[in-house]
């Protein structure tokens, strides 16, 4: 297996135990303790880190001598967390569980962010990075549809105990496969962008590209819908008579995004910013048209739909900042950016919770139009694209590392 391929399958491990964990968390509580609510506290000890480490991990890792180390060992302390809660919730005190919860949940800004940040140093800039990108996005996808249905399984023929299990499994293997990868030198790696990066480079990287600063605010927004998508999911169900087929819907969205990862997302002829816009908008419109559904099987297709739209996405916005942050900062960027991205997505969840009385359709028409505004926001700030000369695909096909503040075809 290549250096790609084992990365591949080191990013699949790692995001199926960081997408199991929801469900195991909660179920592991319900069962043990016999309160949902227990589990939902451990669970949010476990996401806030995620938001509060990403500037730090990002930082971390891209000014360590020796990222192997780096990335191997917070895969290591991610997995040694999933294990120890799989041992301890539910006997032991609550604090203790918390710390460990809050201390495993340190190490998920390497998982999301941090390791699609090491794509850029495993192939060169053209059109097998872009489509490499596409590889990479859909393991979000397939963890998102195979985790959850892999711990329901195993929680229904065992118990949440060995659910948990075969999670930290998962994790040991990716910090494996992690350790064995190829590595930039991090010397040649901060070349490109000068002297190592202080702690607020990748902050500021996000902010002076324009291309980058177009694709944070745009996805930042369009991830305080995506967070209350779950519970509106839920509530439109209900409406239509299936309480319980909001799962259903979310699945929907889930294998249609996995699809749309696969198939739109490796275009390597399309500019990426384009790329991303026509997925915001097909997602909200989608979304629009599963507002007003007639019944749950209808409503299935539409959010499918729309996940097929939002699959690209997020291999839109991997290219973007692998072809416009300086190498320097690169990992800062893509942390940084997984991190505000979360940040919204807990905003839209608590959102909804407030508003949760309206009618469903209003939900979903209101998370609708939040993919349709953050599609035009990214028009607006990211200004027209180049036209890829004949034989080109896009940025990465020439120099694409941009320093912040320089002007490069397709630039700020």
């Amino acid at each position: 297996m290549g250096g790609f391929g084992r990365y591949l399958a080191a990013a699949l491990a790692a995001r199926f135990a960081s997408e199991g964990m929801g469900m195991a968390v909660v179920l592991l509580a319900l069962e043990r303790t016999g309160s949902a609510a227990h589990g939902a506290f451990v669970l949010t000890a476990w996401l806030a880190p995620h938001v509060l480490a990403a500037p730090l991990a990002g930082t971390a890792a891209a000014r360590t001598r020796r990222p192997r180390l780096f990335y191997a060992g917070a895969l290591a302390g991610f997995t040694v967390a999933v294990a120890a809660l799989a041992a301890l919730l539910g006997r032991a005190p609550v604090p203790v569980v918390l710390v460990v919860a809050v201390l495993g949940g340190a190490c998920g800004p390497v998982v999301t962010g941090g390791l699609s940040s090491l794509v850029a140093g495993l192939l060169p800039a053209g059109p097998a990075r872009d489509r490499a990108y596409g590889w990479d996005a859909s393991t979000y996808n397939a963890a998102a549809v195979t985790a959850p249905a892999a711990v329901s399984v195993v929680g229904a023929l065992a118990s949440a105990g060995p659910a948990m299990a075969v999670l930290a499994v998962s994790g040991a293997l990716a910090a494996a496969l992690a350790a064995s990868l190829p590595y930039e030198d991090p010397d040649a790696a901060a070349s490109p962008g000068g002297p190592r990066a202080g702690a607020g480079a990748g902050l500021a990287a996000l902010w002076r590209v324009r291309k980058l600063r177009a694709i944070t605010s745009a996805t930042t927004l369009a991830f305080v819908g995506i967070g209350a998508l779950t519970t509106s999911a839920v509530l439109l169900a209900a409406g239509l008579g299936s309480p319980g087929a909001g799962g259903v819907l979310m699945t929907a969205f889930a294998v249609g995004a996995l699809a749309g990862s696969l198939t739109l997302g490796r275009t390597t002829g399309v500019p990426p910013g384009r790329l991303a816009r026509w997925g915001l908008a097909g997602t909200g419109a989608a979304l629009a048209v599963a507002a007003f559904t007639p019944s749950v099987a209808v409503a299935a297709v539409a959010f499918a739909v729309a996940g097929f739209c939002d699959g690209p996405l997020l291999t839109a916005t991997l290219r973007i900042r692998s072809e416009h942050a300086p190498a320097a900062v690169r990992p800062q960027v893509f942390t940084l950016g997984a991190g505000l991205k979360m940040t919204a997505a807990s905003t839209g969840a608590a959102l909804v919770g407030l508003v949760a009385a309206a009618p469903p359709w209003t939900l979903l028409l209101g998370i609708a139009v939040l993919q349709l505004v953050a599609a035009a926001l990214h028009a607006l700030v990211a200004g027209r694209e180049p036209v890829p000369a004949p034989g080109v695909t896009g940025p990465s096909a020439g120099s694409a590392t941009a320093a912040p503040g320089r002007r490069t075809p397709g630039g700020p």
